[in-house]
């Protein structure tokens, strides 16, 4: 498949894909007084080749290196003294707890140098939104973090990722952008990373929040509308140094006619936490009730989150007895990112109480 995919690549791939250019001598002033901003690739669409320029929904996933996608940008020169790393290759749907830890503990590493202004993750867009969160938690930090993806490969006509990318370097490289958490660059808008989320999978705006975009992008330029309400970065109390591994928290999803097979199968797997993805006001079923009552008993927090895709916001006590049952509510939460936040949680406390209060603040 690689040698098709070199045979038919188009006229576009070869210029998304520039070899790098050497730096004058005479640009060295410049270079001196702009941002560092460091790249850190993990794959994904942004990463993607399909085999002609009219694919745009069918390639590979993370077959491009970061050093090849930044060469792809040359503008980014006149934004920022920009260098990539490769810290994992793989599309996003595969990243697993333990390469959220990865990420994190290099992220952290490379914000507590002096010589790193901004960072800027390249992410396939199936769990951007989960990695962001789970950054925006737990990055003890006021340096700007963008996460960026596509949802066209490079080798697509009307190819996505080139300006997403450019966009997220003149972000990441501003002074504007510190302490508003971490953030998501894409379709010129500037999004934060706890509230937006992927919304359709076939349009370059994917991704959207309930609550709107804190600002927009164009030509290099950021203009800010609204700031982040939540606890985020280095007003977080939880810190990626001191996190070794992340609890078993798994997602349910509530529906007509549902049953408890799921909820008690996941508890049996050893899940500490189950996120109820349900309809409405996290609505949970009749014949589901008595099951995550008796999982609550046995030690299994209960977290009642809402699937509605323009965004759920669950109400405490509203449609459940929370306080009765001991359930926790995840307030304008997603369940992809309730889990996120619950995971993070638990390694601080096992209390419902404290988990609520967590899930307020965050």
């Amino acid at each position: 498949m690689k040698a098709a995919l070199h045979s038919f690549a188009p006229a576009a791939l070869a210029l998304f894909f520039l070899v790098p250019t050497t730096v004058s001598a005479k640009d060295a002033e410049t270079q001196q007084k702009l941002a560092n901003v460091v790249i850190l690739a993990t794959g994904g669409t942004i990463a993607g080749a399909g085999a002609s320029a009219a694919n745009s929904a069918t390639y590979q996933a993370a077959k491009v290196g970061v050093d090849r996608l930044i060469a792809g940008v040359p503008e980014l020169a006149s934004l920022a003294n920009v260098r990539g790393e490769q810290v994992m290759q793989i599309a996003s749907e595969s990243i697993t707890n333990e390469n959220l830890l990865q990420l994190g503990k290099r992220v952290a590493e490379l914000a507590d140098s002096n010589d790193v202004d901004g960072i800027v993750i390249t992410h396939g867009t199936d769990t951007l939104e989960e990695t962001a969160y789970f950054l925006n938690l737990v990055e003890k930090t006021d340096k700007p973090i963008v996460v960026v993806g596509s949802m066209r490969p490079g080798t697509a006509m009307s190819a996505d990722g080139m300006l997403n990318l450019y966009n997220a370097v003149a972000v990441a490289s501003s002074k504007e952008s510190r302490g508003k958490g971490v953030l998501i660059t894409m379709n010129d808008e500037i999004q934060s990373g706890r509230d937006v989320s992927k919304t359709v999978n076939i349009k370059t705006e994917a991704f959207k929040s309930a609550w709107g975009p804190l600002g927009m992008v164009v030509e290099g330029k950021s203009y800010w509308f609204r700031l982040p309400a939540k606890r985020h970065t280095q007003d977080s109390e939880f810190d990626i140094k001191t996190i070794s591994s992340l609890p078993a928290v798994d997602i349910a999803y509530g529906y007509g006619n549902v049953s408890d097979t799921a909820y008690k199968a996941l508890a049996q797997n050893g899940a500490k936490a189950i996120i109820h993805a349900g309809t409405g006001n996290g609505s949970v079923s009749s014949r589901v009730v008595p099951a995550l009552q008796d999982l609550r008993k046995n030690g299994v927090q209960i977290i009642r989150s809402s699937h509605v895709n323009a965004g759920g916001f669950v109400l405490r006590n509203a449609e459940q007895p929370d306080d009765k049952n001991d359930w926790v509510v995840a307030h304008d939460l997603n369940p992809q990112k309730a889990r996120i936040l619950a995971m993070v949680a638990l390694t601080k406390t096992q209390d419902s109480k404290e988990l609520q209060r967590i899930f307020w603040e965050y």
